[in-house]
């Protein structure tokens, strides 16, 4: 999450990224304004073992174990307003996954998100989020800092959100309206597959010069996303 803001930062004084990656170990992600105090039991996800942190990004919860994350950040006029910026970006992605076999489609742009304290990320789809035979297959999120955007997104490769409903309050069977890109195709594909296929994409909806750094970017930012604090802010 502070390699991402950092980009964020970056990204205020012109730059643009687009930044694909994974997580080790799994882990539970918050979005930035969600009421995880009220909704998630923190004693069961310490028995569980979970790892838990907030991401700067909004949205609701994300279990990230077998999927692919996406990182967009650059500068606001790059796509112009949230929604246009939305629609950009999971249209790029849309065609990358189709790219692959997955039968795509787009969430009513019309819809809007369900309130914070409503459940997962992948319980409802949002305008304009990805779907695959009207499941919910990609989920995102975006911040606005400055004259700047981050936008991140979590791609279901395989498995589900299910251990989010073990640690909520309340709620023990969620309904989850969310597929897997494996279970859409109908065949394994693994996160270089996947990976390859929307950097193949993005190069060819963004044209222009392209760099890729020989390894991951390190965190400028003193913000600190391993505090409890944060992470636990509400």
């Amino acid at each position: 999450m502070a390699i991402d803001y950092s980009l964020l930062q970056r990204a205020r004084h012109g730059h643009a990224f687009l930044r694909i990656y994974r997580w080790e170990p799994a882990c539970l992600s918050f979005g930035r304004n969600e009421p995880a105090l009220k909704r998630y039991d923190r004693e069961a996800i310490r028995a569980l073992g979970v790892d838990t942190v907030r991401r700067p990004t909004g949205g609701r919860a994300v279990w990230h174990e077998h999927e692919v994350t996406y990182a967009v950040a650059a500068p606001q006029h790059a796509f112009g307003s949230l929604q246009t910026t939305y629609l950009a970006i999971h249209r790029m992605l849309a065609e990358a996954l189709a790219s692959l076999g997955a039968p795509v489609q787009h969430a009513d742009a019309t819809r809007n998100a369900d309130a914070l304290g409503a459940g997962p990320c992948f319980s409802s789809p949002v305008g304009g989020e990805i779907l695959a035979r009207g499941r919910k297959l990609v989920g995102s999120a975006q911040f606005r800092e400055g004259e700047a955007f981050l936008q991140h997104g979590s791609i279901l490769l395989d498995g589900g959100q299910d251990i989010i409903g073990q640690i909520s309050r309340g709620k023990k069977r969620l309904a989850l309206h969310a597929t897997s890109l494996n279970a859409a195709i109908g065949r394994t594909v693994d996160f270089d597959e996947v990976s390859d296929a929307i950097a193949d994409h993005a190069r060819r909806q963004w044209p222009g010069p392209w760099n890729t750094p020989p390894s991951s970017p390190q965190p400028s930012s003193c913000f600190s996303f391993d505090d409890s604090a944060w992470t636990w802010r509400r």
